[in-house]
């Protein structure tokens, strides 16, 4: 039985304490390096999980892009059309209906392009929680070190 009061009795033979728990140089090392290695696979996990949702969110943003090429396309045709209308057609009605059509789906896909592109920017990709964890990590680490 051991006396909480007591510290710890050190074996000499066995490096051991009453509790079990070695204090050797040894032991700690291992102790350190086996805890550095649980933090560094759970750090990868992050990172994996972070990169997964960065892609996802990319997809997203193409398909933005995607949609905004398809109505550029669509703007085209309609602005097209009104030039067409206009030249062939000197009642102004339905020439600057097409003109107003174009121009809203112009305006949309000009929003739909900038949404995409900044979506796709490399600071929205960046796996920043990850990032600033390992920085936390290191700096617990280097505290820790400068401490004994």
């Amino acid at each position: 039985m051991t006396d909480p009061n007591r510290p710890d009795t050190v074996h000499v033979e066995t490096g051991r304490t009453d509790t079990g728990r070695s204090h050797n140089p040894a032991s700690l090392a291992s102790e350190a390096l086996s805890l550095s290695g649980d933090l560094v696979r759970k750090e990868v996990a992050l990172a994996k999980a972070e990169i997964s949702q960065s892609l996802s969110q990319a997809g997203t943003a193409i398909g933005f892009i995607a949609v905004a090429g398809v109505i550029g396309i669509v703007t085209i045709n309609v602005l097209v059309a009104a030039l067409v209308a206009a030249l062939a057609e000197t009642d102004l009605g339905p020439i600057w209906s097409a003109v107003i059509v174009g121009l809203v789906l112009a305006l949309l896909a000009y929003i739909l392009l900038r949404k995409g592109m900044n979506d796709l920017k490399p600071e929205s990709l960046m796996p920043s929680r990850t990032v600033k964890n390992v920085q936390r990590d290191a700096q617990t680490v280097k505290e820790a070190y400068h401490d004994k």
